[in-house]
């Protein structure tokens, strides 16, 4: 008498079921993160409260527990929509904007009368509104990923896209300085008490374009003409399409008044112009092109005026801040002196005295943070932004799609260029910016536009580590991309 059989499990049940796990497994990692991060949120405003009223208020939860709610439920978005994406990005972003609306909370309570701090409401002050716009943003990013199934259906828009890139790049710099204009910079659109910052929203439309671009030129930006020093260097009639951008990225700097905003679109392009060629030239003539115009307008501007006089006075400010540190170079001044009063340890949280910085809600909210956490706890900020660039580099890599991986790359890449901008700018290191911190300053347009940038990373992230199931050896590729673009990472075959 034999025994009976098993029944064999079919393939797709055999396929199936490890890529089931391991969805499970990284949002279980994801969920564990979250509330870690979500404590540590819970644990700063405790003692903010301890620091600036001398007690910790029954209520010193509820802020964190608001984010908590509204990040549970990206969660769970994620979980359903976007179940192989990378498990940290959620957390890490999470803990930043946490923080964020943490500090500002902070500035809330010291402009509050002491009488009335202890009463002041969740949703009071410039916290409470960017608790709003933490809400709008995660609807946002997560409206996006509901809409976005295949990150590669938006390449067919990338024409688009990238003419509304450039409209909303030049924008403030057409308009009259009453409505986009703040502190010398021209980046805004002011009508009454609504403001909106375009720029933030162009990156990401430009990116799409530029990856689009560079997938279909790829070849042709890879040829050599000569070799020099080791390094091959591209055909002079193939720096058309960097020469244009070069110039637009002067354009900005010269007429919206802001060196930040002009190198970040060049050197976005010119990275995704690397990741797409792997020709270490792109970026050698991204460098001479970038700091030679640079150079050029702060000539102009010390001989000849005119528009390029505010970058001009900029950079004097940032080569002698103490030469008038009382008017303008009074801003980096007080910048430099709270990094410095901050130590390796800080103050405590709500210890300091960020109120005596300017604009410490936008551009200088590193420089408040850092008086009052040091600089072991702005190097802890500064390693969360690496962790993020570094995930949504590994997202590049893994993605089995060129789009995708151009798409990613450059998406990575600007977000850590922008927090080089922002702080290098409070250090000294390159002129001040108008550039915010993502994440952490006060406003709608760059919490918004880098919640949507963290939506297709986690689109893509999802797509490079989603399993391939196939039978017998044979693997399933993706559809919905042609089959040129699907090349590049080594892919997971989960056999029956």
């Amino acid at each position: 008498m034999t025994a009976a059989a098993t029944p064999a499990a079919s393939p797709a049940t055999a396929g199936e079921r490890p890529g089931v796990r391991l969805a499970r497994s990284r949002r279980n990692s994801e969920l564990s993160l979250l509330v870690l991060a979500m404590a540590l949120v819970a644990a700063y405003g405790a003692m903010v409260e301890a620091n600036v009223l001398d007690t910790v208020t029954p209520d010193f939860w509820v802020p964190a527990a608001a984010l908590t709610a509204v990040f549970l439920g990206m969660h769970l978005v994620i979980r359903f929509l976007a179940p192989f994406a990378d498990p940290a990005l959620l957390p890490a972003v999470a803990l930043l904007n946490g923080l964020g609306v943490g500090f500002l909370r902070r500035l809330d309570l010291a402009n509050a009368a002491p009488a009335d701090r202890a009463e002041l409401a969740t949703f009071a002050g410039i916290g409470g509104r960017q608790l709003a716009w933490t809400l709008v943003s995660v609807m946002l990013a997560a409206g996006l990923l509901a809409l976005m199934r295949d990150h590669r259906s938006i390449s067919r828009y990338a024409y688009t896209l990238g003419l509304a890139g450039i409209v909303l790049v030049m924008l403030p710099a057409v308009l009259p300085a009453s409505i986009s204009e703040i502190n010398g910079a021209k980046l805004w659109v002011r009508i009454g008490s609504f403001s909106i910052q375009p720029g933030e929203f162009a990156k990401l439309a430009l990116l799409v374009f530029f990856a689009y671009y560079l997938v279909r030129k790829r070849e042709v930006l890879s040829l050599a003409s000569h070799r020099f020093l080791g390094i091959d260097f591209p055909r002079g009639r193939d720096l058309g399409p960097v020469l244009v951008v070069w110039v637009i990225s002067l354009l900005v700097l010269v007429f919206e008044k802001d060196l930040g905003t002009s190198l970040l679109y060049f050197g976005m392009f010119v990275a995704t112009v690397y990741i797409a060629t792997e020709r270490v030239s792109w970026l050698l003539i991204g460098l001479v092109l970038f700091f030679g115009g640079a150079y050029l307008a702060y000539v102009l501007g010390s001989t000849v005026g005119g528009p390029f006089l505010n970058f001009s006075v900029r950079a004097d400010i940032w080569l002698d801040p103490f030469g008038d540190p009382y008017n303008k170079g009074y801003q980096l001044v007080q910048g430099l002196l709270a990094l410095g009063t901050g130590g390796l340890f800080g103050a405590g949280p709500g210890g300091g005295q960020p109120l005596l910085l300017p604009e410490v809600q936008n551009d200088f909210i590193f420089a408040g943070i850092g008086e009052e956490i040091g600089l072991f706890g702005l190097s802890a900020l500064l390693v969360i932004y690496l962790l993020i660039v570094q995930r949504g580099l590994r997202a590049a890599l893994a993605v089995r799609d060129s789009f995708g991986k151009l798409l990613a790359g450059g998406l990575a890449f600007t977000l850590g260029l922008q927090v080089f901008v922002i702080v290098g700018g409070i250090s000294k290191l390159i002129p001040l910016t108008g550039q915010t911190t993502p994440f952490l300053s006060a406003g709608g347009s760059s919490l918004m536009a880098n919640w949507l940038l963290i939506a297709v990373l986690l689109r893509v992230s999802d797509a490079g580590r989603r399993p391939v199931t196939g039978t017998g050896g044979k693997v399933n590729r993706p559809t919905g991309g042609p089959p040129e673009q699907l090349h590049g990472a080594p892919t997971e075959v989960i056999r029956p």
